[in-house]
């Protein structure tokens, strides 16, 4: 089990959270996206590592940007 937290920029609402887990959760392979709203972490959870750019590439196609 794998788990890996991101900070994610430009979220402001509930759907910007669904967007991302929608997204996120699509990746073969996560088993579970918690999203924290204030804080703008996203937490991966996959049986294996995730590579950090498929992350980033869910995260752009919901339209917002991994910090960093």
């Amino acid at each position: 089990m794998s788990e890996t937290t991101y900070t994610v920029t430009g979220m402001t609402c509930g759907h910007c959270v669904a967007s991302v887990r929608e997204e996120v959760g699509a990746i073969d392979g996560v088993t579970d996206v918690a999203v924290d709203l204030p804080t703008g972490a996203v937490t991966v959870t996959s049986a294996e590592p995730i590579d950090a750019a498929r992350v980033r590439a869910a995260v752009e196609e919901a339209g917002y940007q991994l910090a960093g």
